[in-house]
């Protein structure tokens, strides 16, 4: 009884601390998010043969609508694969409001933010690359062609609840998203504390760094969660010390937020949203491991 209790007061004061941190931190995305989320948009659209650069370059700004914003605009084929998987490979969902709320060097947010767009860049442009090269092949048309009355009709964004409503929306918006991912981080410590405590943290340490690979598909398998909570697990592990900087990029490249859940929601062919999920997850698991295998640290 009296290590439930401990586990428990550890947990609460651990997540208090970082209340007024996630709320500011939100606050901010939110605002912008409201602000900018229109003209990202048309930027990725307005782009066609760079679509992978800029979506990689937006997607690792902390916006946790604009993974869902990519999926519809691909399933209206404004935009092209390549460009989608860019941003979901880029986007940052929880992480950016964990590592300001744990104090983590700024030095340290930007080279993580930087790796995932350089990935994610980089994996737009070969897989749009091949795409078109297929297609040539093929003889088919090289871009599909715009859906743009199929992806109206599906748009759904919760954003838009809340714009019309200005400040208040804003602040809305945030403080739910708050409370929310405070919860689920208190729930989280909760459980971590618990299995720490009753295994003992050298022995779950060992346990996700004597096996590697293992680690790394959990990781991503973790990613693959279609909300925030991938995010906020992988990052917690990290910071905690519990896994490596490849483990971590595994599960936060494959990590793209809501993306996908809007994704099998918006677009008809299901087949290819599988193959879009595999893809991602073979990407994000092998880059990690990779990164692991070189000593890449940061």
């Amino acid at each position: 009884m009296e290590l439930i209790l401990d586990v428990v007061i550890d947990a609460l004061i651990d997540s208090l601390k970082i209340l007024p941190f996630l709320f500011i931190t939100y606050l901010i995305m939110e605002y912008l998010e409201h602000k900018t989320a229109e003209f990202t948009s048309g930027i990725v659209e307005k782009t066609e043969h760079f679509g992978p650069l800029w979506g990689g370059l937006i997607g690792a700004f902390p916006q946790c609508g604009f993974s869902a914003a990519a999926s519809n605009l691909y399933a209206g084929r404004v935009i092209t694969l390549g460009t989608l998987i860019a941003i979901y490979l880029s986007t940052s969902d929880e992480m950016i409001p964990l590592f300001i709320s744990e104090q983590v060097p700024i030095k340290t947010m930007i080279q993580v933010l930087a790796i995932k767009a350089l990935i994610g860049i980089l994996a737009g442009f070969v897989i749009d690359f091949v795409v078109h090269a297929y297609h040539k092949a093929h003889n088919k048309s090289i871009n599909d062609p715009v859906r743009i009355s199929s992806l109206c009709e599906k748009e759904h964004c919760h954003c838009d609840d809340d714009e019309s409503e200005g400040l208040f929306g804003i602040v809305k918006s945030a403080f739910v998203h708050t409370f929310h991912i405070f919860v689920f981080v208190l729930i989280l410590t909760l459980v971590l504390n618990l299995v720490i405590e009753l295994i003992g943290e050298d022995k779950v340490a060992l346990l996700l760094k004597t096996s590697p690979v293992i680690s790394h598909i959990l990781a991503g398998l973790v990613g693959l969660i279609p909300n925030c909570a991938a995010s906020v697990i992988i990052t917690e592990l990290y910071l905690d010390q519990m896994i490596t900087l490849g483990t971590m990029m595994s599960g936060l490249l494959v990590g793209a937020g809501i993306g996908l859940l809007v994704l099998f929601r918006v677009n008809d062919n299901k087949k290819e949203n599988i193959n879009i999920a595999l893809l991602l997850f073979f990407i994000g698991t092998v880059i990690g491991l990779l990164i692991d295998l070189i000593g890449i640290t940061i």
